[in-house]
């Protein structure tokens, strides 16, 4: 553990990266087994659902992203497009006007992504160093 890595940090980064895991690995797995529930979301949201096998296939990608070791660069475009989800989904159920806790539910979620993200350790960061080229 670096010394610039409290247990803390690192106990919290672990339990909201596990959450992160469990919502949208979950809801990956519902999205690409087309289970009947998420199909009646997004007909309600008039979308095709065809784009359950996309979007559930990113899900579970993304989840292996974040919990492997290494791949920095992945794992911020994980983050990021768990970020685009959630608050697409946000945004799709308040155009829909579904009730304020199926809006406010992936807006929850995406605090946690969040929280997950902040608090991740150096190891599972960009460097800010740039890289030396290869004629150096």
């Amino acid at each position: 553990m670096a010394e610039s890595e409290s247990k803390g940090r690192v106990i919290g980064y672990w339990v909201t990266t596990a959450l992160v895991a469990l919502a949208m690995g979950g809801g990956g797995v519902a999205d690409v087994l087309r289970l009947e529930p998420v199909v009646e979301i997004i007909t309600k949201l008039e979308l095709p659902v065809y784009i359950l096998t996309i979007i559930g296939v990113a899900k579970i990608l993304g989840v292996v992203t974040v919990l492997l070791p290494g791949f920095a660069r992945l794992k911020e475009w994980a983050y990021a497009g768990f970020s685009i989800d959630l608050i697409g989904a946000t945004a799709a159920h308040a155009f829909v006007k579904d009730p304020v806790v199926d809006t406010i539910t992936p807006s929850f979620v995406w605090l946690i992504v969040m929280a997950s993200w902040w608090l991740r350790p150096d190891s599972r960061k960009l460097s800010d160093r740039p890289k030396e080229s290869a004629s150096e």
